[in-house]
């Protein structure tokens, strides 16, 4: 292996306990790549478990490897291997743009602001939540009236009050801070997923009872519906699509996320469906009928409003495989709270860490939105063990996880004196060669990181904008 991975091992035996109870065989991985994006906390580390804990998840999957529930006990598990470098960007984006722009990843709005007493970041790329935030400072949108504004207020209360308008705002806190607070000492005590499992009755639905994985193609016939966005949730089902499930994400009309579209939803199938009405619904439901898996990361309570609650989605579906995701925790007081992996940073302790660590002067968050896809990758791991055991034991799964739950777990560890050099910069043979024809333009993505022997990981759709296909499994 190329460097020390004992902060890897670390990571990957909370996070494979975490999928599975620890009742997965030892399975052959292999690490390469070498160096580490600069972080106060092992970024790249962090990054290289989360990507091996979902793909030895698939490894598992037709071989054995996964523990008891194994499908086939006899079989020789397949070498799996996860490239640290590469893994490493992406964690920052895959997607290289060739002769075009991709959009601003941010709002002009958004970012972090000096409060009379800290700082705070405002959470903007939405329009209902910039108008939420505006409304709240009484000023247009314009960010130097903004900051006069925001540096007259104090933190704590200047976030408090774009919540209660319906916004996003994280006031930054320290991690003893955070520790201390109510929300963080939820977060401490919960697991970092939460799972419950209940008989599915597989027995009458004959597709899912005689489905069995391909070594090839192990999710092929897998139907996800995909309710979910930027960026965990799209990190899941992505790399669900990769392995050859069927993935169908629903998006409400009118919605889009020009800065982050492009590089979720590769191979993927796009429609869009209008839940405010009944005919809208109605077409949901039938596709969760239909479904094996869905991925939502709606807030807790949107789906209960739309009468598509939990109890609802398992009486239509009792074999569905039901992961979902909170931003804050799913313990009061901030159980219900939107967010964002980069408030994440704020809030739980991140960006001040990396603003002391650096001798900075404003809160340092992380390389990149890592906790969003160290989660989706967390929430991919769980669908494919709860796959496992719909098809062995006859039970389904309700998975759930949160972007806090993870940020506690990523500061569990801190960059080492001896740690591995900064990456090199990035080369043509980081590339694959495949050039993927989008609905943007053509793009190069980053060689995948993740490779399981005999399996090819392949999306066979390239990413396509939202709303392009019909609401209907094919």
């Amino acid at each position: 292996m190329a460097e020390d991975t004992g902060v890897v091992a670390s990571y990957l035996c909370e996070m494979r306990h975490a999928v599975d109870g620890g009742k997965h065989a030892a399975t052959a991985l292999t690490l390469s790549g070498a160096g580490a994006l600069p972080c106060t906390f092992p970024y790249t580390d962090f990054a290289t478990a989360s990507i091996a804990t979902a793909t030895l998840a698939v490894a598992g999957l037709t071989t054995g490897a996964a523990g008891d529930y194994g499908l086939s006990p006899h079989t020789a598990a397949p070498q799996v291997s996860v490239d640290r470098r590469l893994a490493s960007f992406w964690f920052q984006t895959s997607l290289r743009a060739q002769g075009w722009s991709s959009a601003p990843m941010w709002d002009p709005i958004a970012g972090d602001y000096r409060t009379a007493d800290g700082w705070i970041r405002l959470h903007t790329n939405a329009p209902h939540h910039r108008a939420a935030a505006l409304a709240v400072l009484g000023v247009e949108a314009d960010r130097d009236a903004v900051a006069r504004i925001v540096s007259t207020w104090q933190a704590d209360a200047l976030e408090a009050a774009v919540v209660t308008q319906g916004g996003c705002a994280g006031a930054m806190r320290s991690l003893a801070q955070w520790r201390a607070h109510p929300q963080g000492m939820a977060v401490a005590n919960e697991p970092l997923l939460h799972w419950e499992t209940f008989d599915a009755g597989c027995a009458g639905n004959t597709r899912r009872s005689t489905w069995q994985p391909m070594r090839e193609r192990p999710l092929s016939g897998i139907r996800v519906l995909d309710l979910t966005r930027i960026l965990a949730g799209p990190t899941a089902t992505r790399f669900l699509a990769g392995f050859g499930a069927q993935v169908l994400r629903i998006d409400p009309p009118g919605w889009d996320e020009p800065g982050t579209v492009p590089e979720v939803v590769l191979g993927k199938r796009c429609a869009r469906l209008d839940l405010k009405q009944a005919d809208g619904r109605e077409a949901l439901e039938r596709l969760l009928r239909d479904a094996d898996i869905v991925v939502h990361g709606y807030r807790p309570d949107a789906l209960e409003r739309l009468g598509l609650g939990a109890a609802r989605r398992r009486e239509l579906n009792p074999t569905l495989i039901d992961v979902s995701l909170d931003a804050y925790g799913w313990q009061v007081p901030w159980s219900a709270r939107r967010g964002f992996d980069s408030l994440l940073q704020m809030s739980a302790g991140i960006a001040d860490a990396g603003m002391h660590a650096a001798g900075a002067e404003r809160p340092v968050p992380l390389p990149g939105q890592g906790i969003d896809y160290a989660t989706g990758y967390l929430m991919a791991a769980a669908a494919v063990h709860a796959l496992a055991l719909r098809q062995t034991q006859g039970v389904g799964s309700s998975v759930k996880a949160s972007l806090a739950r993870t940020a506690s777990l990523l500061v569990r560890h801190r960059t080492a004196e001896n740690a591995p050099p900064p990456l090199a910069a990035e080369t043509a043979g980081d590339l694959s060669p495949r050039v993927e024809d989008t609905s943007w333009g053509p793009v190069r993505r980053v060689a995948t990181p993740m490779s399981v022997a005999g399996t090819p990981v392949d999306w066979a759709l390239p990413a396509l904008a939202l709303g392009m296909a019909t609401p209907q499994w094919p």
